[in-house]
């Protein structure tokens, strides 16, 4: 029995095509999706990415471009309360799970901000690097302080400036916050992210990074910061608008 177990095993392995579902142990699954032939920015990719092992499903949701639904207000703490792992859950799976949780809404966080990191290559842009082409991920801290990146980055969570939301709101760039950041007292810049919550699968089960879990505001539809650190998060007053 064991041996023609090992023998179907081994007959699905090597008949399997490109783009054939490909599983390691674990259970996690990938596929390949051929890059077009056109490709040269981030406009002729499309939302699934494309390279040799990717999630399409995780991709797709990474490159949502704009969502109508109005944000709901919520706090800090209330996304590092989302578990992370999610049980069940694995790379490639359908994310109903994770939609139940709360992927897909569009919510507003106060936070500070203490960099906007460069992107680099990634499957749901084609692996372009160009810095009209890729994120730029945002580290974020709890309201309250003195908080530093040595000491908060492994409590923060990410907030993503994506190059199809930049399509539609160019000043919501890296090369546009990071001064901001830097010239904030502390290097802390008081800021309202408004975005979808998003469960960055992958790093949760792979990669883990820098961070307190992988639930992520991605990608960001607005960044508001506060230059006079007096700013309220249920009112307008004093925001400024990155994009403006």
């Amino acid at each position: 029995m064991k041996r023609l177990l090992i023998l179907a095993f081994l007959l699905m392995v090597t008949s399997s095509s490109p783009n054939d579902v490909h599983m390691n142990p674990a259970g996690f699954q990938k596929i390949a999706i051929p890059c077009p032939g056109n490709l040269d920015n981030i406009t002729t990719c499309p939302d699934t990415g494309c390279g040799p092992s990717l999630d399409p499903l995780l991709n797709r949701r990474k490159s949502i471009r704009f969502d109508k639904q109005a944000a709901t207000l919520i706090s800090f703490s209330d996304i590092k309360k989302l578990p992370d792992p999610v049980l069940g859950y694995y790379i490639g799976g359908p994310r109903e799970k994770l939609t139940r949780l709360g992927e897909g809404k569009k919510v507003t966080v106060v936070a500070f901000a203490l960099i906007a990191r460069k992107g680099s290559r990634e499957t749901c842009n084609c692996s372009l690097i160009g810095t009209a082409d890729t994120d730029s991920t945002v580290v974020l801290v709890e309201a309250s302080g003195p908080p530093t990146l040595v000491t908060s980055e492994r409590n923060s969570i990410s907030a993503e400036l994506t190059p199809r939301v930049r399509l539609d709101h160019p000043g919501l760039s890296q090369a546009k916050l990071q001064p901001l950041i830097i010239s904030a007292p502390n290097q802390a810049l008081l800021v309202r992210v408004t975005g979808l919550l998003m469960f960055d699968s992958e790093h949760s089960t792979v990669r883990r990074l820098n961070r307190y879990n992988n639930w992520e505001i991605h990608p960001v539809f607005k960044l508001e910061y506060c230059p006079k650190g007096e700013c309220s998060a249920t009112s307008d007053l004093n925001w400024i608008d990155l994009d403006r």
